[in-house]
């Protein structure tokens, strides 16, 4: 996405994919190429949609929006943060406590909803591979759940860049392996810095 500003978009309507977004997207869906994809979930949000639409027309799945797949909740949602942020009286009142997190949904939580869609999509795809569109944070706290890593952490440290896979291989009911891939990473340096949470 066109950032140039660093907007936090949370779940703001209207923010669509920008060009390099688009072949972003386009690049992700590549990567499917010779999957067996037979279930496509995503977001509501439109960047989503619109991340998700190259693999509906290449796997020829019907898209299915899903509300736990969307954005964290987050009080920072719309603003611009900065190096000088941290001095803003109404950002630090908001940064008490980084465990839960004090500024939006907890991590609990959104590891929850993750948690209860992917059993959904496992069931409909059971046997074979499906993709779900999401946001940075949910589908970090996703993966850190699932290799049981504690929730609270430096954002700036997330494995989960725009356009990327992060897998979840199962056997039966066990999670066997967490897998990430950069389908896209060429094109990082067209987009500018990739901002947490946006």
């Amino acid at each position: 996405m066109h950032n140039p500003d660093g907007i936090l978009y949370g779940r703001l309507p209207e923010f669509h994919l920008s060009e390099n977004g688009t072949d972003m997207a386009a690049l992700a869906a590549e990567w499917f190429t010779g999957r067996d994809i037979a279930a496509l979930y995503t977001s509501p949000l439109d960047r989503a949609k619109e991340t998700a639409r190259p693999v509906a027309d290449e796997f020829g799945v019907g898209v299915r929006l899903d509300e736990r797949l969307i954005e964290a909740g987050n009080t920072f949602q719309g603003m611009t943060l900065s190096s000088r942020s941290v001095r803003d009286v109404q950002v630090l009142r908001r940064l008490y406590n980084p465990f839960r997190p004090s500024w939006g949904e907890p991590y609990a939580g959104i590891v929850a909803r993750m948690v209860d869609v992917i059993k959904v999509v496992r069931k409909e795809a059971w046997g074979r591979e499906a993709v779900c569109v999401s946001h940075q944070l949910p589908i970090w706290m996703a993966r850190r759940a699932a290799e049981k890593k504690r929730l609270w952490h430096r954002p700036d440290r997330r494995q989960c860049n725009l356009a990327s896979v992060t897998s979840l291989t199962f056997e039966d009911q066990k999670l066997v392996s967490v897998g990430y891939a950069e389908p896209a990473a060429d094109l990082y340096r067209r987009s500018g810095p990739l901002v947490p949470g946006a």
